[in-house]
């Protein structure tokens, strides 16, 4: 710095209204040139350009030829050439590679590439002052020896930083977990020089160190597709067949939030614990980061298909359960549910035929069936033989489309209403999809119920047809907002009863 004489001011003055005029051009470039999500960068070519400036503004009252002067210069001098090189840089990076690359440089190569170039001005910077740069290396060996050291961990992070970007184990966004800890797990906000940020589904920021980071074994939960493995255990009596426990699974699972078709789910045993079994259910989700949602709604599924298949959730076996129930309150038990379902039958017109004792002989031969949200009980154009009623809860018909679009809502059915009556009688295909809208409880009268009672009965078939033929012409009058009697009741009765007999085998 002593070299510096009052000429050599004079020169370096000079040739800094040149480097002025040079970041004007810059910063004007930048602001016509660069995107508008990245115009903000040039804020600080102009902050640098500023404090030049104003370094100029203090040598006009200060001393040339003293040490403060020369000084400020130099100060000043080192300002222009940030300013020079933050636009060089940006409008290299962004302005002419950037468009040219097939995807954002990493922001860590745009601090090397950064830094190198403040370095290079910065040694430009004291040579056009009249200091040698490697004078003062020379005489500050000790100093640079305790920088290097003390600088040991960054320079650590910084290779473990470019090894990242070249081997590209995670990219940005990319969901990863870098140690044994399941909170450590999080989405990839940034990779810098020194760290790495991640975000977790708690939104705790993590800044991991880019050295731990690769001496870390990393799982990256989205690549080399979106699509990960979830699993779920489960455990059921072992008197329950492995084969009726994975066609529950299984029907449980299509349509489930965030369940993938494929690869398909699957079921396997996976250990014998304490009298029971244990299941792993394995299914393909690409909804990692609301993994707790997927999985809760995929225990609720299977959770509502054991309850319809009448498999129960093993308990711990530690727990003894004492309990006395006797032959007479068993009984009492199945004859009131028994009335209740009957009393729900005498509700289903064309069902009004049959005698109390007929109501409750079907009654006591229905079954219970659990629909848990969205779950779909029947599907168009499947071939089945059972009706429900509506014992609790909110069913949404449906028909689907056959060019691909969403299924269009017919009608929402409450509690005490029926559907699936020509599926019982005559074994046709369904008509529509009905789907649960709320968790509901359905009682279900399939084929072989019913046939139990018109075998005792045959002339039963008679009168349900003629009421389900009634029933259907008023619907379809009501429909065409008529109040002419129905039509062809009894030709419709008759072909309805040699259906009946048919599939009844009367």
């Amino acid at each position: 710095m002593e070299a510096l004489s009052g000429t050599m001011m004079k020169d370096v003055i000079t040739e800094e209204t040149v480097g002025v005029a040079v970041a004007v051009v810059l910063i004007l470039l930048m602001r016509w040139l660069l995107p508008a999500a990245s115009r903000s960068r040039a804020r600080l070519p102009v902050a640098f350009l500023v404090l030049h400036l104003l370094s100029r503004v203090l040598l006009q009252v200060m001393a040339r030829d003293g040490v403060a002067a020369r000084a400020t210069a130099l100060i000043g001098l080192c300002f222009l050439f940030l300013s020079i090189g933050r636009g060089a840089v940006l409008l290299g990076l962004d302005v002419v590679l950037g468009p040219r690359l097939s995807r954002p440089l990493p922001a860590i190569f745009r601090d090397i590439i950064q830094g190198v170039v403040y370095l290079v001005l910065l040694f430009i910077a004291l040579r056009s002052a009249g200091v040698e740069p490697g004078s003062l290396l020379t005489t500050s060996a000790l100093l640079t020896a305790a920088i290097a050291l003390s600088l040991q961990e960054t320079l650590g992070n910084l290779v473990a930083g470019l090894a990242i970007q070249a081997q590209r184990p995670f990219d940005v966004d990319d969901w990863i977990q870098f140690d044994a800890d399941p909170k450590h797990i999080g989405r990839v906000l940034e990779i810098n020089w020194r760290a790495t940020k991640v975000i977790t589904l708690d939104h705790v920021e993590v800044v991991v160190p880019n050295a731990t980071l690769a001496k870390a074994p990393i799982s990256n939960f989205t690549k080399p597709t979106l699509a990960s493995r979830r699993s779920l255990f489960i455990q059921v009596p072992a008197e329950i067949p492995p084969h009726a426990v994975r066609a529950a699974v299984l029907s449980a699972l299509p349509g489930a939030f965030g369940v993938v078709s494929s690869p398909a789910p699957s079921v396997v045993v996976n250990a014998f614990i304490d009298g029971n079994v244990e299941y792993w259910i394995r299914f393909f989700s690409d909804q990692f980061h609301l993994r707790d949602a997927v999985d809760s709604d995929a225990r609720e599924r299977v959770w509502y298909s054991f309850a319809r298949s009448d498999i129960p959730i093993a308990a711990p076996n530690r727990l003894v359960k004492l309990t006395e129930i006797s032959s007479e309150s068993q009984a009492a038990d199945a004859a009131k549910l028994a009335d209740q379902r009957a009393t729900a039958l005498a509700r289903v017109d064309f069902l009004r035929v049959l005698s109390e004792d007929q109501r409750r002989r079907l009654a006591e031969a229905s079954r219970i069936r659990i629909y848990g949200p969205n779950e779909p009980i029947v599907k168009q154009g499947d071939v089945s033989s059972e009706m429900f009623i509506l014992q609790s809860g909110t069913v949404v018909v449906q028909r689907e489309l056959m060019n691909g679009r969403a299924p269009t809502d017919l009608a929402e059915m409450n509690p005490g209403e029926f559907f699936g009556e020509m599926a019982l009688m005559t074994g046709e295909k369904r008509t529509a999809t009905v789907r649960a809208k709320t968790p509901c409880t359905l009682i279900s009268i399939d084929h072989g119920a019913l046939k139990l009672v018109l075998e005792a009965a045959p002339e039963l078939a008679n009168m349900i047809s003629e009421a389900i033929a009634v029933r259907q012409a008023e619907a379809e009058a009501k429909a065409a907002e008529t109040t002419t009697e129905p039509a062809n009741v009894s030709e419709r009765s008759s072909q309805l009863l040699t259906r009946i007999k048919s599939f009844f085998a009367l």
